[in-house]
C-alpha cells in the first residue's frame, strides 16, 4: 500500500500547473538543447521567469510562435527579448558607457 504523501504531493503538483508555466518550460527545453551543444550552462527555471516576468502571457504565445517559424531558435528568442542590443546587420553592438 502507497503512503498517502505520494498521492497528495502528486496532486498538488498538477493543481499548480499554469499556462505561463508551461511555456517557461518550453522555453528553457528548446534554449537548453541548443545551449548544451555549445558547452554552456543550462537557463533555469528561475532565470527564465526572471527575464519573462513583465512578458504578458499573450505575448509569449506570441513568441513562442515568431521562435519557432525563425531557423535558429536560440537566436531569435534572445533577439525578440532586446532587440536595441543588435544592430541592423544582425550582429551585436558594443556597450560602451555614454559620459
Amino acid at each position: 500500500m502507497k503512503h498517502i504523501a505520494s498521492q497528495i504531493k502528486r496532486s498538488m503538483s498538477r493543481a499548480r500547473q499554469t499556462e505561463r508555466g508551461e511555456l517557461m518550460k518550453y522555453f528553457c527545453d528548446r534554449l537548453n538543447s541548443a545551449r548544451r551543444i555549445d558547452g554552456m550552462p543550462p537557463v533555469s527555471m528561475g532565470r527564465m521567469g526572471k527575464m519573462l516576468e513583465q512578458i504578458p502571457t499573450k505575448d509569449l504565445y506570441y513568441l513562442k510562435s515568431v521562435c519557432d517559424k525563425a531557423q535558429n531558435f536560440s537566436k531569435r528568442f534572445w533577439y525578440e527579448l532586446n532587440p536595441e542590443k543588435y544592430n541592423a546587420s544582425g550582429t551585436r553592438e558594443s556597450h560602451q558607457r555614454k559620459k
